[in-house]
C-alpha cells in the first residue's frame, strides 16, 4: 500500500476504503519511498505507543503526513519540542507541563470558554443565517481559549489563528508562519519574565529558557487550536448530516467516530527488531497509525461504523494517543467540545445545513481532517 491514503468524499466520515479488511500490521510505502508499516487495530497501536523500543524522535522517523517541523525531518528536535523526544528528555518537559495542566486550571477556564462561546453565538444570531460555522464559531473559540491559557493578549488572537492554520494547511507558507509565531512568542516570553501573570507561560519562566518556552508554546498552540477547531466543525457536520441529535455524552463518540488526525499520525520508529501483533518490525522502520481504522476496530467497539452518542465503550478510542505521549490537553479539548456543542444546539435548536451535504468541502490534504467551510442556517 502507498501513502497518501485519502477518504472517499462520498463517505466523509468513514475510514478510507483501502483500509478495510487489512491485517493489524500492513506494509506501507511512504511518500519518500520508505517501506514501513501501518497499524490499523487498537491492540497493535497501543503496543507500539507504549513500548519504549519505539521512538518518537523526529530524526529517526520517516514522515507519513505532509507537515512542517523545526529543523527539518532529519534533524533532532530543538530544545522544548518535547513531542519529538523520548525519555528522559521528554520526561522533564512532560513533568513541568503536567503541573500546569491541573484540574484547578481547567476548571477555572470553563467560565471563560462559556463566555467566549456565548459571545460568538451572539454574533452569529446578530448576523443572521446563513453563516459559515468554521469562521464564525469553530476556528475562533479554540484560538481564544489557547491564548487565554498561554497568556496571549486578546488583541493578538487573529494573528495566532491565522498563523497556526498556515502551519498545518497545504499550500501555505508553513516555515514563514512558524518563524512569525516564534518571533512573537519570544517577545511575549520576555514580557512575561518582566511582568508574570497567572498563565502557563508565566508559570514556566523560572524553569525553561526562552528557546525552550517558545517551542513548548508553539506545540501547545498548534495542537490546542487546529485539532479542536476541526472537531467542532466536523462534529456538527456529522450530527446534522446523519440526523443524530446532540447528547451530553456525544463528545467521546464523536472523537472516536471522526478521528480528525489523518492516516499516518502518530508514528514511531523501531529502535530494534520488535514483534507487533505477530509481525516483525525491523530496526529503523517507521510504524504509522490509522486512527480512523483503529477507532473503528470491531474487537473493541460493537457496530463500529454506527454513530451512537450513548455508546458506553466510546472512551476507549485512541484519539488522544496512548503511553507517555498521550495528549496533555485532552481535558481542555473535551471541555471546549462539550461546552461548544451544547451551547450551539441549545441556542439554535433548528440548526441545519444551508447547502447539500455533498457540497460541503473537505480538507483532504491537511494534516488534520475537517471541513473547509460549513454553511448552516436555522
Amino acid at each position: 500500500m502507498r501513502f497518501p491514503i485519502e477518504r472517499d468524499p462520498r463517505c466523509p466520515f468513514d475510514p478510507p476504503a483501502a483500509l478495510r479488511g487489512l491485517p493489524p500490521m500492513s506494509r506501507l510505502e511512504f511518500a519518500d519511498g520508505h517501506l514501513g508499516w501501518l497499524a490499523t487495530t487498537s491492540e497493535a497501536a497501543r503496543t507500539v505507543l507504549a513500548d519504549p523500543r519505539f521512538s518518537a524522535r523526529q530524526e529517526l522517523k520517516h514522515v507519513p503526513v505532509r507537515a512542517a517541523r523545526p529543523g527539518g525531518p532529519s534533524s533532532p528536535a530543538p530544545p522544548g519540542f518535547f513531542a519529538a523526544m523520548d525519555p528522559p528528555e521528554h520526561t522533564r518537559y512532560r513533568r513541568l507541563l503536567t503541573g500546569q495542566f491541573t484540574v484547578r486550571r481547567m476548571r477555572l477556564l470553563e467560565p471563560r470558554i462559556e463566555r467566549i462561546t456565548a459571545d460568538h453565538l451572539d454574533a452569529m444570531a446578530a448576523a443572521g443565517p446563513p453563516v459559515d460555522l468554521v469562521t464564525a464559531f469553530a476556528l475562533p473559540i479554540p484560538s481564544l481559549v489557547i491564548c487565554e491559557l498561554l497568556g496571549v493578549p486578546y488583541a493578538d488572537h487573529v494573528f495566532f489563528q491565522e498563523r497556526s492554520s498556515d502551519i498545518v494547511l497545504p499550500d501555505r507558507d508553513a516555515q514563514g508562519a512558524m518563524a512569525d509565531l516564534g518571533a512573537y512568542l519570544g517577545d511575549l516570553i520576555r514580557r512575561k519574565r518582566a511582568d508574570p501573570g497567572d498563565d502557563l507561560i508565566s508559570g514556566l519562566t523560572g524553569e525553561l529558557t526562552d528557546e525552550e518556552l517558545t517551542n513548548v508554546a508553539m506545540i501547545l498552540l498548534v495542537a490546542g487550536h487546529e485539532t479542536t477547531a476541526n472537531m467542532l466543525a466536523l462534529g456538527v457536520f456529522a450530527l446534522l448530516r446523519n440526523g443524530v441529535p446532540y447528547e451530553e455524552n456525544a463528545v467521546e463518540e464523536l472523537l472516536r467516530w471522526l478521528s480528525v488526525l489523518q492516516v499516518g499520525a502518530p508514528s514511531r520508529a523501531a529502535l530494534e527488531d520488535v514483534e507487533v501483533a505477530g509481525t516483525k518490525v525491523g530496526k529503523g522502520e517507521t510504524v504509522a497509525m490509522s486512527l480512523a481504522a483503529i477507532n473503528r476496530d470491531d474487537a473493541v467497539f460493537d457496530d463500529p461504523d454506527e454513530l451512537r452518542p450513548d455508546r458506553q465503550e466510546a472512551r476507549r478510542h485512541l484519539s488522544f494517543g496512548h503511553g507517555v505521549h498521550q495528549c496533555l490537553g485532552q481535558q481542555l479539548a473535551r471541555n471546549e467540545l462539550r461546552i461548544g456543542y451544547r451551547a450551539l444546539f441549545e441556542r439554535f435548536p433548528g440548526l441545519r445545513l444551508a447547502v447539500p451535504a455533498a457540497d460541503v468541502p473537505l480538507k483532504q490534504d491537511a494534516a488534520v481532517y475537517g471541513v473547509a467551510c460549513l454553511p448552516v442556517t436555522w
